[in-house]
């Protein structure tokens, strides 16, 4: 069993910069590969970026809405994953969702994980 823990959202201006974490349970951390993902309201969940184990090469994805704009990283020894946000737009307002895979390489697809986190939403306002 994996519990994951997001936080680090609000509300904030367009332009601006939010950073989300999520603490995960459990002593294997460093062979998952884990995801976030998104829901705004009458949407479905999309997603937003990914990140392999650190042991299958890290490898890092990024939906196109988000490229050049966020970065996701991960902190093996403290069992966290980052998405650093900048140049935040409305658009971007929603309910982010971590989520882990307990295989190494990472996937795009929701269904494709394991776990999930409660969510924390992120409001940004124009």
């Amino acid at each position: 069993q994996v519990q994951l823990v997001e936080s680090g959202g609000g509300l904030v201006q367009a332009g601006g910069s939010l950073r989300l974490s999520c603490a995960a349970s459990g002593r294997t951390f460093g062979s998952y590969a884990m995801g976030w993902f998104r829901q705004a309201p009458g949407k479905e969940r999309e997603f937003v970026a990914a990140i392999s184990s650190s042991w299958s090469g890290g490898s890092i994805y990024y939906a196109d809405s988000v490229k050049g704009r966020f970065t996701i990283s991960r902190d093996n020894g403290k069992n966290t994953v980052y998405l650093q946000m900048n140049s935040l737009k409305p658009e971007d307002t929603a309910v982010y969702y971590c989520a882990a895979r307990l295989t190494p390489v990472a996937a795009i697809a929701a269904g494709g994980y394991d776990y999930w986190g409660q969510g924390t939403q992120v409001t940004v306002s124009s």
